[in-house]
C-alpha cells in the first residue's frame, strides 16, 4: 500500500488526502495548527462562531461533484440555503441589492442603463461557455506541459474563451454603467487582479455569482471543513496537528521533520504555502524555484480582517454587503500598482447571523470585515488597524443609518502578519497568486517537483488558482496524478 504524508489540511490538502486514500494510499496529515481548515478554520467566543477566511459559497456544483466522487453528497455533511438576495452593494448615493431572480437581476441592469438587462443575458451566455471550459475542463488538467491544451475542443475554444483579451475591455462591450461594471468587476479585484490585467476568460466567474448564485452552508464555511474532515476519516485518513513541518527531503524515500520526529512515506503533497515549502523547507539544492522567480510573481491581495461581535441586531445590512462608496479605481491601483495602505478602501461585511442565528448569542450580531490590501505591504501596526477600523464604523453609519461603534462586545483584527504567522503565507497573502495571463495553467508554479520525483504540491499558489472551489479541483488534480503515475 503506498503511504503518503500531506503537508496542511486547508480544503486543497484535505482533497488530495481524501481522494488518494479513496484509492488505496495510507495517508497522514500533518497539520501546523491546533485545528483543521488552513484559512477556512473557524474560532468561537462568548457565544459567537466566526469563519476565519473565505465567507463566499459559489459554484455548488464543484462540491457536489467533489462529494460524489466519494458516493456522498454535500447534504450527508451540512444544509445549504441560496440566499436572496444575493448580497447588496453599498455606493456614495444608494445601495443595489443583487436579487437570485434572473428576470429581477436583468429588470435591475435595465433600470441602470437601456438595453443592459438583454445585455446582461447575452454577457452570461458567453460566461457560461468559459465556465463549462474553465471549470469542467481546463482546470481539471495537471498543468504541467503546455502540450496538454493542445487538443481540438481547446484549440476550437481558444477565441470563445478569450484568454488573450483582458476582463476590463471585455466587460466594456457589454456595459458602460460606472455602477454595474463595479458588479461586474469586484471578483476579480477581491481575488486576482486588476480587471486590466486578468484574462477576459474569468468572466466564468460572474457565472457563478450571478447564474449558480450565493448559498451559505448553515452553522458556518467551517461546517465545509467538519463534512470534508469526516468524509477524509470514514477513508482512513489519519491527522496529526500542532506539527509544524521543518525539514523535507528525500532519503531512499520522503521524508518529512517535525519536532516530534520523522516521518516517512512514498510520497509528499504540499498543501501549506508552496512558496514557504519551496524556500524554507527544501535543502537550497532542492528548491525547485529562486527567490527572485518567486518576488516576481504577481499575488493576489492580502486582507485586513476584523472578527467583530456587536449586542445588537444591526439594520440595513445583509448576509453579504460590499461598500463600494469610494473610488473602485483607485483602490485597485493602490493595492495592485503602488503597493501602500489604500486611502479610501472598498470593503465587505459579512453578517452571517442575519441568516444564522447560531453563529451569534441570541439578539446579537455576528459581524466580519474585510479590506483588501496589498500582499506583502510594510507598516501592519495596531495603529493602522484601527484607524481602518474606525473608518469603516464610519462608512457603515453614514450607509446604514446606524451606528454600531457604542454596541461593540468583541473585537479582534488579522492581517499580514497573522497570515504568515499562522500560515507561512508567502507576503502575508490571502488568496495565492493573482489570475494573471502569464500566472494561468502550466505558467504557474508546478504541481510536481522537477527533482524529487515524489513530491507534489496543491493548493492556492499553483494550478488552477485561488478561491475555495480550485482548491478541491487542485487536490483532486495531484491525487488522480500521483495515482495514474504510481510509480510503486
Amino acid at each position: 500500500m503506498p503511504t503518503t504524508t500531506v503537508i496542511g489540511s486547508g480544503f486543497s490538502a484535505l482533497s488530495a488526502a481524501t481522494s488518494l486514500a479513496d484509492k488505496g494510499h495510507e495517508v497522514t496529515v500533518l497539520e501546523k495548527n491546533d485545528s483543521p481548515g488552513g484559512r477556512a478554520r473557524k474560532f468561537e467566543t462568548d457565544g459567537f462562531v466566526f469563519d476565519m477566511g473565505p465567507s463566499w459559497y459559489w459554484m455548488p456544483d464543484v462540491f457536489e461533484k467533489y462529494f460524489e466522487r466519494f458516493g456522498k453528497s454535500p447534504s450527508d455533511y451540512y444544509e445549504l440555503k441560496r440566499l436572496d438576495p444575493s448580497y447588496r452593494v453599498y455606493f456614495e448615493d444608494e445601495c443595489m441589492d443583487i436579487p437570485a431572480n434572473f428576470e429581477q437581476l436583468q429588470a435591475l441592469f435595465e433600470a441602470k442603463e437601456k438595453g443592459a438587462g438583454a445585455r446582461l443575458a447575452s454577457f452570461l451566455e458567453d460566461a457560461a461557455i468559459k465556465y463549462d471550459a474553465g471549470i469542467n475542463d481546463l482546470v481539471h488538467r495537471p498543468s504541467l506541459s503546455p502540450l496538454e491544451f493542445i487538443d481540438w475542443k481547446v484549440i476550437k475554444g481558444l477565441f470563445q474563451l478569450d484568454l488573450f483579451s483582458n476582463f476590463k475591455d471585455f466587460a466594456r462591450k457589454y456595459f458602460s454603467d460606472p455602477k454595474l461594471l463595479s458588479i461586474i468587476e469586484f471578483p476579480v479585484l477581491f481575488l486576482g487582479a486588476m480587471p486590466k490585467e486578468t484574462p477576459a476568460l474569468y468572466s466564468l466567474m460572474n457565472y457563478a455569482d450571478l447564474k449558480l448564485g450565493t448559498w451559505y452552508p448553515m452553522g458556518g464555511m467551517h461546517k465545509i471543513v467538519e463534512g470534508m474532515v469526516a468524509l477524509a476519516k470514514e477513508k482512513g485518513v489519519k491527522f496529526q496537528f500542532n506539527q509544524n513541518v521543518e525539514r523535507i527531503y528525500e532519503d531512499g524515500d520522503m521524508k518529512v521533520v517535525t519536532p516530534s520526529g520523522t516521518v516517512s512515506s512514498d510520497y509528499v503533497v504540499g498543501g501549506a504555502d508552496y512558496a514557504h515549502i519551496d524556500q524554507a523547507l527544501l535543502d537550497p539544492a532542492d528548491r525547485q524555484y529562486s527567490t527572485a522567480y518567486w518576488d516576481k510573481r504577481v499575488m493576489a491581495p492580502s486582507s485586513l480582517l476584523f472578527y467583530v461581535g456587536v449586542n445588537k441586531r444591526v439594520k440595513n445590512l445583509l448576509h453579504h454587503n460590499l461598500f463600494f462608496d469610494a473610488d473602485f479605481n483607485a483602490h485597485a491601483e493602490e493595492i495592485y500598482k503602488s503597493k501602500q495602505w489604500p486611502k479610501h478602501p472598498l470593503f465587505y461585511v459579512c453578517a452571517p447571523s442575519v441568516t444564522d442565528p447560531s453563529v451569534a448569542p441570541e439578539g446579537y450580531e455576528n459581524l466580519f470585515f474585510l479590506i483588501p490590501i496589498a500582499a506583502g505591504i510594510d507598516g501592519d501596526s495596531d495603529e493602522v488597524r484601527e484607524r481602518y477600523f474606525r473608518m469603516i464604523l464610519e462608512r457603515i453609519t453614514k450607509q446604514t443609518g446606524e451606528d454600531i461603534s457604542e454596541n461593540i462586545v468583541y473585537k479582534r483584527s488579522y492581517a499580514v502578519k497573522e497570515f504568515v504567522e499562522d500560515y507561512n503565507a508567502f507576503k502575508g497573502n490571502a488568496y495565492g497568486l493573482a489570475n494573471t495571463l502569464l500566472q494561468t495553467a502550466f505558467l504557474k508554479p508546478r504541481i510536481k517537483h522537477k527533482k524529487l520525483k515524489h513530491l507534489y504540491f496543491t493548493g492556492q499558489l499553483t494550478a488552477p488558482g485561488p478561491g475555495v472551489p480550485p482548491s478541491l479541483i487542485s487536490g483532486q488534480v495531484v491525487a488522480d496524478h500521483i495515482v495514474k503515475h504510481n510509480l510503486n
